[in-house]
Order: structure tokens, then sequence, then C-alpha cells
């Protein structure tokens, strides 16, 4: 059975069946905001962007790769100090999707909109953190957002193959008014990768206000 998070819990990688689960996926799934119009016989619908990203972070606390979208402006990127923004780790392990625009239409397809896959095995032996982060491109916070929800999964983009454990955004009464999330991070105890569903909401607009939260805080 998949392990429903909860804020702050932590857990190792071991599947019930005793192995460690090192290939799988990180994704976000959601919808746009749909309502009805005149006399209900039509939908207006209003597209969400939601922005999935990771930083890694080397032991020393230092940022060393990061994924996160390339549609984001380079000039307002350098002025948090950041650059460009990529799909995959410099070492092949981590990789990105890229951009969903809009979010589900007609309610929920089963697919996450925006995923990134992650390899422990190929993940370079100087990464000892990776935080999983959320923002919004528009102006909606995240209690507006139907049937938001974080999920690491074996499978592939297109294909889920058994849900590992998931954390349900919209449940959660404590986004309303936010726009961003921190979502939980990846760390290496010794030779054993675990997770830390972090689950913090935050005020940031923009991915490069998040990355600065998640160093001066959470390091």
């Amino acid at each position: 059975m998949a392990i429903n998070l909860t804020k702050g819990q932590r857990i190792d990688l071991r599947k019930e069946n005793g192995t460690t689960l090192t290939n799988f996926c990180v994704g976000v799934n959601w919808g746009a905001i749909e309502t009805k119009a005149f006399f209900g016989l039509s939908k207006n619908v209003q597209t969400i962007d939601l922005d999935l990203s990771c930083i890694l972070v080397d032991a020393q606390n230092n940022l060393c790769d990061h994924l996160y979208s390339p549609l984001y402006r380079v000039d307002v990127l350098q002025q948090f100090g950041l650059p460009k923004g990529k799909l995959a780790s410099v070492d092949g392990a981590l990789r990105h999707t890229g951009d969903d625009l809009k979010g589900d239409t007609g309610g929920d397809d089963g697919l996450d909109n925006e995923i990134i896959t992650v390899d422990l095995s190929k993940i370079s032996p100087n990464v000892a953190q990776i935080f999983f982060f959320l923002n919004n491109a528009g102006k909606e916070d995240f209690s507006q957002i139907p049937y938001s929800k974080i999920r690491m999964y074996e499978g592939t983009p297109t294909h889920v193959k058994e849900v590992f454990a998931s954390y349900n955004v919209s449940a959660e009464g404590q986004y309303t008014g936010k726009r961003s999330i921190i979502m939980g991070k990846l760390y290496k105890k010794g030779a054993e990768w675990k997770f830390n569903a972090i689950g913090d909401p935050t005020d940031d607009i923009f991915l490069g206000q998040t990355i600065h939260r998640i160093v001066k805080n959470y390091l």
C-alpha cells in the first residue's frame, strides 16, 4: 500500500518486499479551475501553470546542480544569482519532463503534469540532499487548485506502475493564500537515501525566492 505522507514525516525508501526504491518518479498533478458558465451550458476554464523544480546540495551545503524550467527569464534569474533553467542534472540521474502550462481539463487524467525521474544509482557522490519544491506562475493560491497532489511512484512519466508515497496538497487547509510549497527532500544518511516530507507553504512568488529560502532556512 502507498504511504500517505504527512507534513514532517520521514521515511526510508524500502518497499514492502524488502527491496529499496532506487528508480522512481516524483510527480505533481493538478487541474485547471473549471466553473459553470451561463445557465450551466458551458464551462469557464482557467488554466494553471505550476512549476516543479529541485536543487541538489552537497555535504558542505553548497548548491551543486538544479532542475527547473528553461522558460524562466534569464535576466530575472540573474537577479537571484541563479543560472538558466535546464531539464537534466549533470550526472544524468534526474530528468524533468518539462513545463506544463495548463493543468488537466475535463477532470483528472490519472497522470502527473510535471515529473522528475530519479535514478539514485547515478547520483554524483558529492550530492547529499535534493530539495523538491513547487511554485505557481499565476496568482491563484493552492487552496483554489483542484486535486493537487505530490507523489513518488515506480514507473514512467506516462505509466504509473506502483505508487510508493503521496502527499495530498488540496486536502490541507494551510495552503490558503500560499503560492509556493517546499515539498520535501531526499537526503543521504550514510550510504542510504531517505525522504523527508517537508510540506511548508510560503508566500514566494518566484522560484528564486524559494531557492534562497531553502538555502537560508533548511540547510
